[in-house]
């Protein structure tokens, strides 16, 4: 088995691509070996001295790393990677669903405009973000302001502030003028 790994906008994620489906679709998150209680693979990799998070994307794994360096870290990471998807294990022990968001929160009024909202950021932004190992997630609108949080690769990223500010506010911006701002969540 072949594992590809490409870098991340951030020095302290990489993105491995194990040659097929990992979630298929959407993303997972997994900080903590209690969230990943019902994901063998992300266990596996939490477990790893140096880990500090995982996420499923649609076909690949992101991993973020604390102060270890990739040299040491990336060929145990690999190892868990491949042994994991060689072993036929499930990735996700059965009846595991994706973590529900944390409640969104908008005013009832604003309902067409968090739809628009929600569109653009699943058809423009998230293949982008899911591209740099990442995932966004809508959370909440109020008073022009959408709040959105970053995972994977994307959170903790140096450039994460400007990819928020800049490219989806400006975009939001354009096709919603009562956006007035984009703010992390």
């Amino acid at each position: 088995m072949f594992i590809q790994t490409e870098s991340t906008p951030n020095p302290a994620t990489l993105k491995f691509l194990p040659g097929q489906d990992v979630l298929g679709q959407g993303a997972m998150e997994f900080r903590s070996p209690e969230d990943a209680a019902n994901a063998p693979l992300a266990q596996a990799l939490l477990s790893i001295e140096g880990v500090e998070a995982v996420m499923y994307g649609a076909d690949f794994v992101s991993v973020t790393k604390n102060e270890t360096d990739w040299p040491h870290l990336k060929p145990v990471v690999l190892g868990a990677i491949m042994e994991h998807f060689a072993s036929g294990a499930p990735l996700l022990i059965e009846g595991a669903a994706p973590a529900q968001s944390d409640g969104e929160f908008y005013d009832s009024a604003d309902a067409e405009t968090v739809a628009t909202i929600k569109e653009l950021i699943e058809t423009r932004v998230r293949p982008a973000v899911a591209g740099d190992g990442g995932d966004i997630v809508f959370r909440g609108f109020r008073d022009g302001v959408v709040y959105l949080a970053m995972k994977g690769a994307c959170s903790g990223c140096p450039s994460s502030t400007a990819t928020l500010r800049h490219g989806i506010e400006n975009l939001l911006k354009h096709f919603l003028p009562q956006v007035k701002a984009v703010e992390p969540a």
